[in-house]
């Protein structure tokens, strides 16, 4: 490490290009930062005179995106590291402590994944460490787990505790370089507006660290802290029971399971699950069973990308003579599913295919359970807007209530919060990016029991001679074919984001949106940027405004539905197609061919990839 001499000499050096701001940030962090580790990055680029750099890690701070932060690990107040989780925390105390009078009694949830950077000495475990070190040392209690647990957790915990709120560190499925500070709200659910903006309102007013926010010692210390681990694994695998109708069933099944825990915190709350379900433990993928920050066997630590990224768990399942693969994601909130087709290849189930099985089967054990059809109308279930329709056509025959949200969790964790309390019940909810929640004992996408779902469910079809595919079929047969492709573009430049979409809302002229793509003619578009809807008596969107993100939805003429969004925590603008068609629509090759075309136009006109050098996803 360089000299301070060596540094401000540094700093003057770089001060003579006028970057005041700069220089201003550079003093500020070498202040504030005790870890050596970023404090010599930040030096190392100081030395190296690397200004573009240095500006980019220090010259901006990381907004509230998806329910918390997300960026990658290292120096910098753009960063994820140890001073700007306790400039979050310090934000978090400040607002909490306003809104809840009683906050020395709630206290704060706190948990973390296994993601680690040798580098920056970040490690999602110190981060949460840190975490809870502001929060003590303002004598608020803790809930601090003592171990790596699933995201689902973190909500459940504040749920049961009574908490004011909770904190997880994960960056989910990102890349191994990112880690994340996602918040979720008293009620359980992923913070939103106004919350979020007022955190992140009262970070910037508490930048400077407290002298003992650096204490960890008071994690050890401090009778404020609690570990919730024991009993929070024991309740929750208890009140899985709620989402297990055959368990007398499930204990002579023949099947057999893998599960890959993708290098991250699934394995042993899997077995846990399935065997609370009467399974014996799934099988795992002893490469990926236990945590690994560096991802070591995949290319990307997402299970969503499909057969390219299960290789270990489909070669796996072959020996053992297994028909179903089960994937967690590395915080284990999202799942993956594939079965073996009779011909000895694999099925794996877009996140859609699998929510028409999971709200086929909900329904079934909840109208066995309800005879009575009167009881349906109390019934819900809710998708994000950019998922399947299929549970509307459910909805349409069989009499319940079917509602759509904005993308992510946290819209559909907030609506079950509120009609569960308004007397309603809400038995099925998913996003297509393979997020499930079935019932509503947590308020977030959970991995873990949707593992043992899809277990029970394939057990229970195994008796009728049926596989999850065959029965997607029997699905499609009643309600309707519903096929959709789901995939994006990378783009690592927000002026041309912006670019892309202000051509779409001025495609035929100012404020005009395009009428066509390809030869296909659309009839509604919806803008819940702008909150525009064609389809309105008033043009307005009913679905709350979305400034700060891109999503633009097409409706066509021959039925197909469309959207353009971009992500909340990746560099990437995702696309959505769909078909719905009508029950006794069977010619599946000429649908498909339909939304293909469509699709293909969708990319090549509105999002023009070769023109704006956009990366095409790659498996």
């Amino acid at each position: 490490m360089g000299s301070n001499g060596d540094l401000n000499a540094n700093s003057q050096c770089l001060n003579s290009t006028g970057d005041l701001v700069l220089d201003k940030a550079i003093s500020q962090w070498m202040t504030w930062d005790k870890n050596p580790q970023t404090r010599e990055q930040i030096e190392s680029l100081v030395r190296e005179g690397r200004v573009v750099e240095l500006r980019r890690r220090l010259c901006s701070r990381m907004a509230f995106g998806t329910a918390g932060l997300r960026a990658p690990m290292g120096a910098g107040f753009a960063r994820i590291n140890d001073l700007t989780v306790i400039q979050s925390t310090q934000g978090m105390y400040k607002y909490l402590s306003k809104y809840f009078p009683d906050l020395k009694t709630r206290g704060l949830v706190i948990g973390y994944d296994t993601r680690a950077q040798a580098s920056s000495g970040c490690t999602s475990e110190r981060l949460a460490r840190l975490t809870a070190a502001v929060m003590l040392c303002k004598d608020i209690p803790v809930y601090l787990f003592s171990a790596y647990v699933p995201t689902p957790f973190v909500p459940y915990a504040v749920m049961k505790y009574g908490a004011a709120a909770g904190v997880m560190i994960t960056a989910s499925h990102n890349r191994k370089e990112d880690n994340g500070y996602k918040v979720y709200w008293h009620n359980g659910a992923q913070i939103s507006s106004p919350h979020d903006k007022e955190i992140l309102h009262c970070i910037e007013e508490s930048t400077e660290p407290w002298t003992e926010s650096w204490n960890m010692d008071l994690v050890e210390s401090s009778l404020l802290r609690r570990d919730p681990l024991e009993d929070v694994c024991r309740w929750y695998m208890e009140e899985l029971n709620t989402v297990c109708f055959h368990r007398e069933l499930n204990t002579k099944s023949p099947l057999k399971f893998v599960h890959s825990s993708f290098h991250g915190v699934g394995h042993n709350f899997v077995q846990r699950a399935f065997q609370q379900f009467g399974f014996p433990p799934p099988i795992p993928v002893p490469e990926q069973k236990d945590p690994d920050p560096e991802f070591s066997t995949v290319s990307c630590p997402n299970p969503e990308e499909g057969e390219s990224v299960l290789e270990l768990s489909l070669r796996l399942a072959e020996r053992e003579k297994a028909c179903i693969v089960v994937a967690t994601d590395p915080d284990a909130d999202r799942l993956a599913v594939a079965e073996q087709n009779d011909n000895c290849s694999w099925k794996v189930f877009t996140g859609n295919e699998l929510a028409a099985l999971l709200g086929w089967w909900m329904l079934y054990n909840w109208k066995e359970a309800h005879p009575d059809p009167a009881d349906t109308e109390r019934v819900y279930m809710l998708a994000t807007t950019v998922s399947s329709k299929i549970l509307n056509a459910f909805a349409r025959i069989e009499g319940f209530h079917f509602e759509e949200t904005l993308p992510g969790f946290k819209w559909i964790g907030n609506r079950i919060h509120e009609l569960t309390k308004a007397g309603k019940e809400v038995i099925f909810s998913f996003e297509e990016s393979i997020g499930f929640l079935c019932g509503n004992m947590v308020l977030d996408k959970d991995g873990v029991s949707t593992a043992a779902v899809v277990a029970e469910m394939a057990a229970y079809l195994h008796t009728k001679n049926l596989s999850l595919k065959q029965q997607l079929y029997n699905i499609y047969e009643i309600y309707g074919y519903h096929i959709s492709k789901t995939s994006y573009v990378l783009c690592n430049d927000p002026p041309t984001i912006y670019r892309i979409f202000s051509r779409l809302r001025n495609f035929g002229g100012l404020g005009v949106y395009p009428g066509l793509c390809g030869d296909y003619c659309i009839t509604h578009i919806r803008d819940v940027t702008t909150g525009y809807d064609s389809s309105q008596p008033d043009k307005k969107c009913v679905l709350p405004l979305t400034k700060n993100s891109q999503m633009v939805t097409f409706t066509f003429q021959n039925g197909i539905v469309a959207t353009l969004r971009t992500s909340g925590t990746e560099p990437k603008i995702k696309y959505y197609t769909e078909f719905c068609a009508q029950p006794g629509e069977r010619d599946i090759s000429c649908l498909e061919e339909e939304l293909r075309k469509v699709t293909t136009a969708l990319v090549e006109e509105f999002l023009e990839p070769d023109k704006n050098n956009l990366l095409r996803r790659s498996v």
